[in-house]
């Protein structure tokens, strides 16, 4: 007998919880068992500035990873955003978002299709695309993705059981401290199975997962690049502004690793002084042209040095607003969290609960 399409549904209780490297890895598990899997993202939240038209970033990169073809994926039925929310207010959408989902979703022809939900466990809702109404619609298992904070993540988990009920199959929660691991693992994983939730995983956090590019900073601050160009893809676990005297830094510098240091263009005892440390980029504020001795030991260190129109403050909020909320799009990336889904993952245990095994 052929098997029928498992639809499983990927959501979260909050948004930027990990649910597209969630999708990526098992995606890969799966095809690697040699199932054929699609992917789609009902509702859209982002375009990014180089997404064709109607296909959000997401979907373009997922699609992308997973070498998915034209008939493997389906772009979003609508874009979360201001004027599509008031356009539904005032009635000038009428749209059966339900019926729609059902025409794009049904003629899909995998073994198992990927939905990844949107933001939050509600969103989506004035549409009829929420989480639960997905679920039903389309008949789709559900399994959350949350960052762990706290102890405190049972709470949400148990109202979230409460609310989807047998759709869902199981939660992962993951961002836990590595000094945290052992402890949540004999508390809550007990409590959590106690109230009928499965926990499929528990994934330790990881700098890495939550560092930035160089790229992405220089694009997120509209910054000059002043020399090594070519190594943009560097990683920046860490931010740490320069606004001390040269011995104070030193040994502050040596504290962080794989980190960008703001500091002031025209600082040049503390530029070099944060060259001689773990320095992934330099950010100089004031748009002040840096030394030449700085440009010339930055393109020997190969660091990536950046010029910003801002003042420090501006800066350090920009750069660090974009810590643990970046998308997935480096490689290097899709490697660490495909590896921590092997050792902490239980692939067994879900593709039995799918029907796959």
């Amino acid at each position: 007998m052929a098997l029928s399409t498992k639809y499983l549904l990927v959501g979260s209780i909050e948004a930027c919880s990990g649910k597209s490297g969630t999708i990526i890895g098992l995606a890969h598990h799966l095809k690697q068992k040699g199932f054929s899997v699609a992917y789609g993202k009902p509702v859209g939240t982002y375009l990014g500035d180089n997404s064709t038209l109607g296909k959000e970033a997401d979907v373009q990169f997922i699609t992308d990873v997973l070498e998915l073809k034209s008939t493997q994926i389906r772009s979003p039925l609508l874009f979360l955003e201001t004027k599509t929310v008031e356009r539904r207010l005032r009635g000038e959408d009428t749209k059966n978002y339900t019926q729609l989902l059902n025409q794009s979703y049904g003629e899909i022809e995998a073994d198992v299709v990927i939905l990844e939900g949107v933001g939050t466990l509600w969103k989506g809702s004035l549409f009829s695309l929420s989480v639960m109404d997905i679920a039903h619609t389309l008949g789709a298992s559900i399994m959350l993705v949350a960052r762990y904070h706290s102890p405190l993540v049972v709470d949400s988990l148990v109202k979230a059981k409460q609310q989807l009920g047998d759709h869902l199959i199981g939660v992962i929660i993951n961002h836990i401290p590595v000094d945290e691991l052992e402890s949540t693992q004999t508390l809550i994983r007990p409590y959590l199975e106690g109230q009928g939730i499965k926990v499929l995983g528990m994934l330790p956090s990881s700098n890495l997962l939550h560092s930035v590019s160089v790229r992405e900073i220089a694009h997120q601050l509209e910054a000059d690049v002043l020399c090594r160009g070519d190594r943009l893809d560097l990683m920046v676990e860490s931010l740490t502004i320069g606004a001390m005297n040269v011995n104070s830094a030193l040994e502050y510098f040596r504290k962080g690793q794989h980190k960008a240091v703001v500091t002031g263009g025209d600082r040049t005892d503390l530029q070099l002084a944060a060259l001689e440390t773990s320095t992934s980029c330099l950010i100089l504020t004031g748009h002040i042209t840096p030394q030449p001795l700085i440009i010339n030991r930055a393109e020997d260190l190969e660091v990536p040095i950046l010029s910003v129109n801002l003042d420090t403050l501006q800066t350090v909020e920009i750069v660090d607003s974009t810590f643990g909320t970046v998308r997935l799009q480096e490689q290097i990336k899709i490697d660490c969290i495909e590896q921590l889904m092997t050792d902490y993952f239980d692939f067994d245990d879900s593709l039995q609960t799918l029907g796959l095994s």
